[in-house]
């Protein structure tokens, strides 16, 4: 295998996260393990590994002796106290389709530094793109840690730079050049299976956004972890609405939704809105269009790419 350690690319990476962690050396090299190795940290995470294993006992170990951090209702759009999970420094944006393919179209340099209403979280909430149209179709790290993933495998979105040169060039058999054209069709047949968008912050990718995942309950880490209690997902700002009139009953989007938050109650669905997430899967899935979005202050503000540049 090529060293790509000396390449301008890598020296391009390492230059941008080293300014990012402001000269940290164990979250500089956080940010270079999470990069580099991306299929193996995120099997260590989903537990798939079996390094898992030790480093739960280990991060056991040193929960029992450091201090205990308060947790925080992820629900809320507050951002005074950190959760003391994962969660603070990774984590994904819920977007129904249409704002995901509306991100996907941009090709302008963005700088969106501080997300604070948007991304309710501590860290990693900045929307800094350079380059846009520099887009992979990257095969999942999630669904390549598990023994029998979902398929396609090559449906997460990673775009920017310094983020995809450097993605593709110590991983060019599991990375693609894609046009925006070809990402939005990956996007809409994802949409078709009823898998979830999310758009990926984290804070070892320079505390920014820098991936669109197509996420599956089955496969995906971030939504397991959120359905355990680590608060990984940031409600897209909506919530899913039934029109009774209109609903067969067909039990259809309860099968599709990722979150559990759909029931057939008294021969119509009915919504639990504090477990939606307002991914809008079951809105593209019912036969009926029984199904919509209604905007839910309580759940933040959506990431409506096109409105918080001013387009």
């Amino acid at each position: 295998m090529n060293n790509h350690l000396f390449s301008p690319v890598t020296k391009e990476f390492l230059q941008a996260v080293w300014e990012a962690q402001e000269g940290r050396l164990t979250g500089f090299l956080h940010s270079y393990v999470y990069a580099r190795w991306p299929y193996l940290y995120i099997s260590i995470a989903s537990g798939e590994h079996p390094l898992a294993r030790m480093l739960a006992a280990i991060s056991r170990a040193w929960k029992r002796v450091s201090p205990r951090r308060k947790s925080r209702n992820f629900l809320s759009p507050s951002v005074t106290q950190a959760s003391g999970t994962p969660a603070d420094i990774y984590h994904g944006k819920v977007m129904p389709y249409a704002p995901a393919r509306e991100l996907l179209s941009v090709n302008q340099p963005i700088n969106l530094p501080d997300l604070e209403q948007v991304i309710p979280y501590v860290r990693a909430r900045a929307f800094i793109q350079q380059h846009p149209d520099r887009i992979l179709a990257v095969q999942c790290p999630c669904r390549l840690s598990r023994k029998n993933p979902c398929l396609p495998i090559d449906v997460c979105l990673v775009f920017g730079e310094p983020f995809a040169s450097f993605t593709i060039q110590h991983y060019p058999d599991r990375a693609r050049w894609i046009s925006p054209e070809e990402a939005s069709e990956i996007l809409e047949r994802e949409d078709a299976r009823g898998r979830v968008h999310h758009a990926f912050f984290a804070e070892m990718m320079l505390g920014r956004m820098f991936a669109i995942c197509n996420c599956c309950s089955c496969c995906c880490t971030a939504i397991q972890a959120h359905q355990r209690g680590t608060p990984m997902l940031a409600s897209s700002g909506y919530v899913a609405q039934v029109d009774s009139h209109k609903c067969s009953a067909c039990n259809t989007c309860e099968s599709r939704c990722n979150f559990g938050a759909l029931r057939l109650v008294n021969g119509s669905t009915a919504v639990d809105d504090q477990l939606c997430m307002g991914c809008g899967v079951c809105v593209s899935n019912c036969p009926q269009g029984a199904i919509s979005l209604r905007r839910e202050a309580a759940k933040g503000t959506p990431l409506d790419i096109l409105e918080l540049i001013g387009s």
